[in-house]
Formats: C-alpha cells, sequence, structure tokens
C-alpha cells in the first residue's frame, strides 16, 4: 500500500492494519524457520509495510499532540 493511502486511513484503522501485519509477520516467520515459506520475498514487504504504518501513526500522533505553528504564531 502507497504511503498516500496509508494517511488517508484513520488512527484505528491503522492500529489495525498495524496488528495485521505484525500478525502476518509472525506466521511468516514461523513458515521461514520451519522451511514451509513460499515467497521470502514477501517477509520484507511486510516489514516495510509494518515500518510505514508505524511512521505514519506517529506523524499523526505528534501532529495530535503539538499546537501548530500558526496557532503559535498568531498569539
Amino acid at each position: 500500500m502507497k504511503a498516500s493511502k496509508v494517511r488517508e486511513l484513520t488512527g484505528e484503522d491503522l492500529a489495525k492494519k498495524e496488528r495485521d501485519l505484525r500478525e502476518e509477520m509472525f506466521r511468516m516467520r514461523f513458515q521461514h524457520v520451519t522451511g514451509q515459506l513460499e515467497n521470502p520475498v514477501r517477509l520484507r514487504y511486510l516489514r516495510r509495510e509494518l515500518a510505514r504504518v508505524i511512521t505514519i501513526r506517529q506523524e499523526k500522533d505528534t501532529r495530535e499532540k503539538t499546537p501548530s505553528t500558526a496557532n503559535e504564531k498568531a498569539g
């Protein structure tokens, strides 16, 4: 999923997406260890997708907690 699509998700959707990705990564790592993993490139994709979701979620959290600079300059 592209970063622009991830940015459109709500906080609740981002949390669900993160949880789903973590679960899928767990299953894929288990398959990798047991030698049953069919597509090892998928692990790399999941790792990057998870990092993307976490980064965007943190950006949104920071934006919500920090007052905007426009309000600081006005007041």
